[in-house]
């Protein structure tokens, strides 16, 4: 056989079989240079095979980051599921927990907004749990510390009013629009924003932000779902499908 018709017939095996061997080194450098000239010949003329090829690479990468993003979740578990500083909605006692890395100033977490909460509200056994984690600049971290402080000061069914507002707020987040916000909720907004400043709150965050590193999560909104790392927006059908096959 010609080192031509060779070429494609080694190309075939190597995309049908990733245990299959060849060895350019066993080829003298003439037999290599006309061997890299008939594959370069075939691919200009059947150029789908390298679609297909990178198909079957892609394929791969995205199973092979699955794998590692469930030991990721299985390997900080605790930390994602239970810690005692989140806030926890939907089913507290759901047989499945949807927990939320989230910035109010993200559109994409204000996109998800509403569909996570049809989800929730529409399943009836989903536990909720919020984690703040501001990214996107100072006005995220004072809405994400406002939040916490409602939430050690004035409590869970406090912090969820204070969570909707905020999520949907639309003006410039500032120490001002934050005391207004808490004035109308009828909190304490002098207690707040001084609560806002203290350790408690900066721990909170402090610790949100080394779980999202362990977890490699750079960006808002990311998921954990079951045992699933879910990363970005994700559709509410979407969201059902995924529900379906953790229960599945």
């Amino acid at each position: 056989m010609t080192l031509r018709r060779l070429a494609p017939a080694v190309l075939g095996l190597a995309l049908a079989s990733p245990a299959f061997a060849f060895d350019p080194a066993a080829m003298n450098d003439s037999e290599r240079a006309a061997f890299g000239d008939a594959v370069r010949a075939y691919l200009m003329e059947n150029p789908e095979v390298l679609v297909e090829a990178i198909g079957v690479l892609e394929e791969r990468q995205a199973a092979a980051e699955a794998d590692n993003d469930q030991v990721l979740v299985e390997t900080n578990a605790d930390a994602i599921f239970h810690s005692a500083t989140d806030w926890v909605g939907g089913n507290p006692d759901g047989d499945l927990t949807l927990v939320e890395f989230t910035d109010y100033r993200c559109g994409y977490c204000r996109k998800a907004y509403d569909e996570v909460s049809q989800l929730v509200e529409s399943d009836g056994n989903i536990r909720f749990v919020v984690k703040e984690f501001p990214i996107l600049g100072q006005q995220s971290e004072l809405s994400a510390r406002f939040a916490v402080a409602v939430l050690q000061l004035a409590g869970p069914d406090a912090y969820e009013k204070a969570h909707d507002a905020l999520i949907s707020f639309r003006g410039d987040i500032t120490l001002e629009s934050l005391k207004r916000l808490a004035t109308d909720q009828g909190l304490d907004a002098d207690a707040l924003l001084k609560r806002m400043n203290e350790e408690a709150v900066t721990a909170v965050l402090r610790e949100n932000h080394r779980l999202a590193e362990r977890m490699r999560i750079s960006g808002t909104p990311t998921f954990v779902l079951g045992g699933r790392l879910v990363r970005g927006y994700v559709p509410l059908e979407g969201m059902r499908a995924m529900v379906a096959e953790e229960r599945g």
